[in-house]
């Protein structure tokens, strides 16, 4: 499930892909239907994605049946961590205290998530 130096998710296929690992598996229709609650998005061209997201091993695909069921062939962590790291080095020049100093700055963070940052941050310090 490792995704290749050269697959880039485009922005249409991360909503693809966000509706598979929520719903595990599901035919173009259902990803269709779901994409179109928010996103004015035609049946083919969802259709067309998809095969092309075959293609590029984002998805596989379950032809057993009449209705192909697709699934994501990536995971979400993988691909979070992909698009985190390249947004790191493109936009704050490697430095992920630059990024965090930002998110933590741009957003009111919860108690329960200063926490958690607070946790992760005390198990950093115990592990140098």
């Amino acid at each position: 499930m490792a995704i290749h130096k050269t697959t880039k998710p485009t922005e249409s296929e991360l909503e693809i892909l966000s509706v598979l690992w929520e719903m595990k598996n599901a035919s173009v229709r259902t990803v269709h239907e779901s994409l179109s609650k928010h996103k004015d998005a035609g049946y083919t061209t969802t259709l067309k994605l998809m095969q092309i997201m075959h293609e590029k091993k984002l998805v596989t695909r379950d032809e057993r049946n009449k209705i192909h069921i697709y699934e994501a062939a990536v995971t979400k962590e993988k691909t979070q961590t992909q698009f985190l790291n390249r947004m790191i080095n493109n936009l704050f020049s490697g430095s992920s205290t630059e990024l965090v100093l930002q998110a933590l700055g741009q957003q009111n963070t919860s108690k329960e998530e200063l926490l958690k940052i607070e946790a992760l941050i005390n198990k950093l310090k115990s592990k140098q």
